[in-house]
């Protein structure tokens, strides 16, 4: 047979598993709950996370403009955001009651009055209480023939050296929540993608098309197009969440205070589904052919399942909370186990370009001799019907 002839056989039947799985309403279904929880999930914490409440807003009457300058660095020391507005004597109360204003600062020490709507909030009421006691103690000090600033600056400078005895790094939030989902994201597009190779073949061997498929081509190119038609498929699930993903953080403005290189996580994130969706397709795939009914798929491909399921609980149990963990680090060099623990390591910033090539390399070099296994125990075993065909009968040369 012609190469090009050969291979338009392997893109056809990849063409006919695309328009059969982008199609379903599966497919449709679960990319757009997918969407929508990303979506929602980053509305959310724009909204109503830790850091993203609006600020405080004070005003300061002319008699208490003396405090600004405390009053805003008092703020910044604590984490409060706090917005100081000018506001006029005879307007105080109607700044509190069209919203503008949260609280309104008027007189000076010792009558400092604080004027709010019904409740101070606490953030807001501690920065004011504290600038207030600061300014009184520093006229005590003057009155007593002391330098107010001197003692300020002494008091700020006396702080305790902390010793820690586990000195762990820091960790980024937005970087472990990202490593998270990656690896949560990984695991569900590899498990759906080749439970549905695996399905596919079963389905078209007890139906019998499997037959008039290879009058006319041959069983590697049948299996070549099953899963090569299953990648697109995959590729493009992934690709719309994780598009979805960018384009809700940048909407979101969630990682502006963030070391997390979210571009660089996502084309990582799809390089390591491409690897992984072709090793265990691979291995689906020819599994699968040994049995003739969708209810022995199980029992069959069951080890490649348990394989799975030891690097994801690694990956979403340790790796996010403890990256540089010795089972973490060899795992992610390991083939079957890279695709779903590197991806990790690459959104905590873990892991070099080297270490990323490296395990990739390691991968790759691996596919050629799965390439060749699977395709000898598919094609010695999609023809034979009825009962299921030993490991070993697969094996055998035809």
């Amino acid at each position: 047979m012609p190469r090009s002839s050969t291979w338009s056989m392997v893109w056809l039947v990849a063409m006919r598993e695309v328009r059969t799985r982008v199609l379903s309403k599966v497919f449709v279904l679960t990319s757009g709950l997918f969407v929508l929880a990303i979506v929602g999930g980053g509305a959310f914490f724009a909204f109503f996370g830790p850091d993203s409440q609006d600020a405080s807003r004070l005003g300061v009457t002319s008699d208490a403009a003396a405090l600004e300058p405390a009053l805003m660095t008092v703020a910044q020391a604590s984490g409060t955001d706090v917005e100081i507005e000018r506001v006029e004597d005879d307007a105080v109360e109607e700044k509190i009651r069209d919203g503008g204003l949260d609280a309104v600062l008027s007189g000076s020490l010792p009558d400092v009055e604080v004027t709010v709507e019904s409740d101070l909030d606490s953030a807001l009421q501690t920065v004011i209480v504290a600038v207030v006691q600061q300014e009184a103690l520093a006229g005590e000090i003057a009155e007593l023939g002391g330098d107010p600033a001197a003692v300020a600056q002494q008091v700020a400078e006396a702080e305790p050296q902390i010793a820690s005895l586990d000195d762990e790094e820091e960790r980024d939030p937005a970087q472990m929540i990202a490593g998270f989902v990656s690896g949560i994201l990984i695991f569900i597009a590899l498990m759906g993608g080749g439970q549905r190779v695996a399905q596919g073949v079963v389905e078209e061997k007890s139906s019998r098309v499997v037959e008039l498929l290879l009058a006319t081509m041959r069983p590697w190119q049948l299996m070549a197009g099953k899963v090569l038609g299953n990648v697109i498929v995959g590729l493009l699930e992934i690709g719309v969440i994780v598009v979805a993903a960018l384009a809700t953080a940048w909407g979101f403005d969630l990682l502006d205070a963030s070391a997390l290189n979210l571009g660089s996580v996502a084309v990582w994130m799809l390089v390591w589904f491409l690897v992984g969706f072709v090793m265990y397709a691979l291995l689906l795939a020819s599994l699968a052919a040994l049995v003739s009914r969708q209810e022995d798929v199980g029992s069959v491909i069951s080890p490649v399942i348990g394989i799975m399921m030891v690097p994801y609980i690694v990956g979403v149990s340790i790796a996010p909370w403890n990256p540089e963990s010795p089972i973490v680090e060899v795992l992610s060099y390991i083939p079957f186990c890279s695709p779903f623990i590197m991806p990790i390591r690459v959104a905590l910033g873990t892991a070099g370009t080297g270490d990323v090539f490296i395990a990739l390399a390691l991968s790759v070099v691996l596919i050629p001799a799965l390439v060749w296994l699977s395709g000898r125990i598919y094609s010695n075993a999609i023809l034979r019907t009825g009962a299921r065909v030993s490991l070993r009968q697969a094996l055998r040369r035809s």
